[in-house]
């Protein structure tokens, strides 16, 4: 322990003084000392002491590990680290050496034997170090006799749990109530837990000049009492590894002479106070892995002496002040995974003794300081925030010291700085997961260099690898995946290169890898534990029958084509762990073939056929999904799954039923049959398998039968699916066991129950797929069973025989659907099932929905995406206008129920949604203008209802068809060929385009009209000077005002001004017009004034207006009294007046 040490060379000069008036060795001292020695058990090829205890050198004061005083007494004896196991007890003639002042026997190994009593006959001793020589047992009370003891250790690095040492009877406070000098007590991984709170009383009542504290790992309880402020002498404080569950007190911040404090894995709340961070003398502060402690750094002194500033694992907060720079004697800063931001202050790159900074895992932004002043470092790690900028060269220049440089997962660009591959004794180079590019940097004395981690992957790296890098003598670790890499590998690359190369990633990249049979080079290969080359257009297997050491191999995304070769089973020596041969070609397995101890068998998305292999007993992930097998599976298979926690082999052809065996598979956390051909029933094993199993999918089956068993309440499930089935029954109640369930798919199945109430507890639950199957009845529940959905985004209940009005506060507690954003990180937007915490294997939950009539699979289900689908069904009564607050919906269908009531005016509030399907009800009155508002609508379909009044334009409206509207008799307008009666528009906000001048006018708008209108009058005017162009532009003119006054509910008679043929006249264009309008002609309103239609033109070889004496005035027919936009009934008509 660094704090013992610290204070062992404090009472270094004590043993000196000792040494110095040390006399001629008494006989009576020497004849115990050797009998000692005889009496002890110990390894003296190891001992540097005992082992010069010898008669021959006749005083015993020059022996090793003896001191003696002027009178030639043994008052100091060090036989630490002695390898001593027996010889210590309570009849060992080491207790006749009654002048005993300093004793130090740590570091042997007493067998948990425990302490003597005889210790505590040692009147005069200042110094006991019993510490890590495996003592057990309590610590005996005789030891409290010892009133003159300075420095009392007893301290363990471990806790060897019932055998480490305890202090129960005699407690602390009785051990310590006689050491009243006491400067140094070390009790660490001594079991004190029977002092409960009060230990703190204990020590301040007794220990008044105690310097060192240092009680972890001793089961110790909070808070810290109030009287510790009387131990003013403290300089070290080390309680770490103690559920203190208690804030940091005030008054740690008086300790003027503290030097030392280490609270880490204390469990400490609260906020820490920031005045401690003042203290000048203050060297060394660990708070690490405290998460409840929360603080920010505010500043730090002028000359302060802090060396060591350990925070990581905190709640600390903010970023770091720019007055670190005046800690110039820091050398240590950890402050990984906490929540410290912000940029990392310039003023660090004046930390001269800086040796270790890790600021990785928080969320720091901006760029990186300059390090090159900074000498002595030997380790940089700041990745996983989110740093970003380029990096210039001289940011590393000449750290000649530099070991590891660790920057990955930011968000790093341009060149990779050079100067990293110029330093000799760098050892590992971790930069993946940025976005460095350009070319990889060469080496410049690779023979020298002492690299033996290099990890480049996930960048935008390209270009060829260098030939440097095949240089590194040292190399073990080279990760080049996921780049832009190009060129082409040969075997011959590698030939005597590389020869400490263990594992290799190329995966990913545009490279082309060429392997060679020939037996010369491939001897000569890197001995691999880890080959992985994904996606590098291998067209064959690589020859690695003589790689010995192979424990992962990774060929997937390549094109393989074939039969798998049986001998790759037999590389590593028969013991590979982990294959990885998807997305291939493969067709088969060349006979005899042996699995050996494989982990990880993935061999999914090929082309093979037959029967399905039994996997290794020892495999713990089985994906066989996306393959040809067309086997029944085997009955035995669950005792080759006693490992296993990953199962698929689904998207095949298998038949038969699901063994029973399968349920010795304890472990399973993902099973998954889906899109099958299995019969049969259900095992019940599978429903009551318990808390391991997440995700069930046999989706797409031919299972039948009822879901039996019943579901713990211990049960794990995040995902089960069984939807298109030939299930019946009832759902089970025991599902509302299953309080982790995200998605829940029954659908398409032939289950006859009414609506699973029971669920509304199952507040994890996020999709809810019941459609197409039997369930009747009314969905309102008890008053005791209100639905807690707050992270449900897709409902889908369609196609059953539900009944009854849908409940007004029924979307009140669906929370996901009301925001845009549910809370969740941003790596994390789909929805998914881990397999492994600690690994990157992940279960991806799909669900199908249907969207215009269409079934869309999402693969990946958003958590974004949200859905509503009720439709066929016999809903009755009206919307809730609750629906409104549903403002993150993209998807709703309440087509073909029956559904009374007027459209909820609410619904413009669903901002987001996309698909909007109300077909087939008894909806009456308008369609609310405010609709329009809906800008990412694109699927609107209002069909066969009883609506009425003009239906709205604008916006998304003006690109729906026809057909959204149809069976709505009393709808007119567009796209309907049906007109309304009157003229009222609905009146839409002015929203300007343009970006008008300052004096008032749009200059862009009036160029571009200038622009348009010179064009147009190239064209028109050749055609306007000839008499054949003057009665074209008038039919097309015709034709273009009667499209405009059909939409607007004007009649309109043609006019003829240029025209010659006066039968011509005969015809009206009214043929086109739906026969409803006639309708409408016995409500003209004749208080309304006359309106004509294009009475007067300008003639453009008269450059004149010349008003036609034929053109007849038509009376303005009314507008609906039901039309939306009845307050623009009063509207002047666009055109003349006359």
């Amino acid at each position: 322990m660094k704090t013992h040490l610290c204070f062992h060379i404090f009472f270094i000069p004590f043993y000196l003084i000792l040494l110095s008036v040390s006399g001629q060795c008494q006989n009576d001292q020497q004849s115990i000392l050797i009998q000692l020695k005889n009496d002890l058990q110990f390894n003296s090829s190891f001992s540097t002491k005992l082992v010069s205890w010898n008669t021959n050198v006749a005083d015993c004061c020059n022996w090793g590990g003896v001191s003696c005083s002027s009178t030639g007494q043994v008052i100091g004896l060090d036989l630490s680290n002695e390898t001593i196991s027996v010889g210590i007890n309570d009849s060992s003639v080491l207790f006749d050496l009654k002048n005993l002042e300093s004793l130090n026997l740590s570091g042997n190994n007493f067998n948990f034997t425990q302490i003597p009593t005889r210790f505590g006959s040692f009147a005069s001793l200042k110094y006991l170090n019993l510490s890590n020589s495996g003592f057990s047992g309590q610590i005996p009370g005789e030891l409290s006799q010892l009133s003159r003891l300075e420095v009392l250790d007893l301290s363990s690095l471990f806790s060897y749990g019932i055998r480490s040492l305890r202090l129960e009877k005699p407690n602390l406070a009785t051990l310590v109530q006689n050491f009243t000098t006491l400067r140094g007590l070390y009790l660490d991984s001594v079991n004190i837990s029977s002092q409960k709170s009060d230990w703190g009383e204990s020590l301040s009542s007794s220990l008044r000049n105690l310097e060192v504290l240092s009680l972890s790992n001793c089961q110790l309880s909070g808070p810290l009492d109030e009287s510790l402020q009387n131990l003013q002498s403290l300089s070290v404080i080390h309680l770490a590894l103690n559920n203190l569950s208690a804030p940091v007190p005030e008054f740690f911040a008086n300790f003027k002479n503290l030097t030392v404090m280490k609270l880490g894995s204390c469990n400490l709340l609260g906020t820490f106070p920031n005045m401690v961070l003042q203290l000048q003398k203050l060297q060394i502060l660990d708070l690490a892995l405290n998460k409840n402690l929360y603080g920010s750094l505010t500043g730090f002194p002028i000359n302060g002496s802090l060396k060591s500033l350990v925070f990581s694992n905190t709640n600390f907060s903010g970023g770091i002040p720019e007055s670190i720079g005046n800690l110039k004697n820091l050398s240590r800063i950890e402050l990984f995974k906490s929540n410290f931001s912000g940029q990392i202050p310039k003023s660090i790159q004046n930390l001269t003794q800086l040796g270790y900074i890790d600021l990785s895992s928080n969320s720091f932004t901006g760029q990186i300081p300059s390090f090159q002043m900074c000498k002595n470092l030997t380790h940089v790690d700041l990745s996983r925030n989110s740093l970003s900028g380029m990096i210039p060269s001289a940011h590393f220049q000449d750290l000649e010291n530099l070991v590891s440089v660790d920057l990955r997962f930011n968000g790093f660009n341009g060149s990779i700085p050079s100067s990293l591959f110029s330093l000799q004794k760098l050892q590992q180079i971790q930069l993946s997961n940025n976005n460095f590019d350009g070319l990889l940097p060469n080496f410049t004395n690779p023979l020298l260099s002492s690299l033996d981690t290099l990890d480049l992957s996930s960048n935008k790296l390209k270009g060829e690898i260098p030939r440097s890098i095949f240089e590194l003598r040292k190399l073990s670790i080279l990760l080049l995946s996921s780049n832009n890499l190009s060129g082409t590998l040969r075997t011959v690359d590698f030939q005597d290169r590389l020869s400490n190369l263990t594992t290799l990633d190329l995966s990913f990249n545009s490279l082309t890898i060429k392997t060679s049979n020939n037996i010369f080079l491939v001897n000569h290969l890197p001995k691999f534990s880890t080959l992985k080359l994904a996606s590098c257009n291998l067209s064959k297997f690589p020859n690695l029958r003589n790689q010995s050491r192979l424990l992962t191999l990774d060929l997937s995304n390549n094109k393989i084509e074939g039969n798998i070769p049986n001998w790759i089973w037999e590389v590593g020596s028969g013991r590979i762990s982990y294959m990885n041969l998807s997305r291939n070609r493969l067709t088969g397995f060349e006979e005899p073939y042996n699995f050996r101890d494989l982990f990880v068998l993935d061999m999914h998305s090929n082309y093979l056929t037959g029967v399905i292999p039994i996997p290794p007993q020892t495999a713990t992930f089985i994906d066989y999904s996306n393959n040809l097998f067309n086997s029944s599976l085997p009955e035995s298979i669950g005792r080759n799954l006693t490992y296993a926690y990953f199962f698929s082999v689904s998207n095949n052809v298998l038949t038969g039923v699901i063994p029973q065996s399968i349920c010795n598979a304890s472990y399973l956390k993902v099973i998954d049959m889906s899109n099958n051909q299995l019969n049969g029933s259900i095992p019940n094993c599978l429903i009551e398998i318990g808390s391991s199993l997440g995700v069930l999918n046999l989706a797409n089956n031919s299972l039948s039968g009822q879901i039996e068993g019943k579901f713990p309440s211990s049960c794990g499930l995040n995902t089960l699916d069984l939807h298109k089935n030939h299930l019946e029954g009832k759902i089970p109640e025991s599902l509302v066991n299953c309080m982790m369930l995200e998605v829940l798919n029954l659908g398409e199945n032939h289950i006859n129950d009414t609506f699973p109430c029971s669920l509304s507890k199952n507040t994890n639950l996020r999709v809810l797929v019941l459609r197409s199957n039997r369930l009747h009845g009314s969905v309102v529940c008890g008053q005791t069973q209100h639905n807690n959905w707050s992270k449900l985004q897709i409902v889908d209940i369609a196609s059953n025989h539900l009944n009854g009005e849908i409940p007004k506060n029924c979307f009140n507690q669906w929370g996901a659907m009301m925001n845009d954003d549910n809370g969740d990180p941003p790596e994390k937007k789909h929805l998914s099932f881990n397999v492994l915490q600690l690994s990157d294997y992940y279960y991806q939950d799909s669900v199908t929905v249907t969207v215009k009539g269409l079934e869309l699979e999402l693969v990946k289900i958003l958590k974004v995406f949200t859905s509503i689908d009720i439709s066929n069904n016999q809903f009755s009564g009206v919307i809730p206008r609750t629906i409104g607050q549903l403002k993150a919906l993209y998807v709703l269908n309440v087509s073909h129920n029956r559904f009374t009531g007027s459209i909820p005016p609410s619904m413009a509030d669903l901002s987001q949604l996309e698909s909007l399907d109300m077909s087939s009800n008894k909806l009456t009155g308008e369609i609310p203008y405010a609709l329009t508002n809906l800008s990412f609508l694109s699927v609107f379909n209002l069909s066969y209802n009883q609506l009425k009044g003009r239906i709205p334009t604008g916006k998304q409206f003006s690109t729906f068809e026809y057909y959204s509207y149809l069976g709505n008799k009393e709808l007119c307008g567009l796209p309907l060929n049906r007109n309304c009666p009157g003229l009222n528009i609905p009146k839409t906000e002015y929203a300007p385009t343009f970006q008008e001048s300052k004096n008032g006018y749009d200059w862009q708008f009036i160029l571009t009209g200038v622009g348009f209108g010179a064009g147009a009058a190239l064209v028109t005017g050749p055609i306007m000077l000839t008499k054949k162009g003057r009665h074209f532009w008038d039919e097309y003119t015709n034709k273009l005002v009667m499209m405009i006054c059909l939409v607007l509910g004007i009649h309109y008679a043609p006019y003829g001004l240029f025209e010659e043929d006066e039968d011509d006249e005969k015809e009206t264009l009214y043929s086109d017009v739906n026969s409803d309008e006639s309708e409408f002609e016995s409500e003209v309103d004749q208080s309304k004034g006359r309106y004509c239609v294009f009475c007067t033109k300008l003639d453009f070889t008269r450059k004149q207006a010349i008003h036609d004496a034929k053109c007849t005035c038509f009376d303005r027919t009314k507008l609906l009294s039901t039309s939306s936009s009845s307050s623009s009934s009063e509207a002047e008509s666009p055109f003349t007046k006359l």
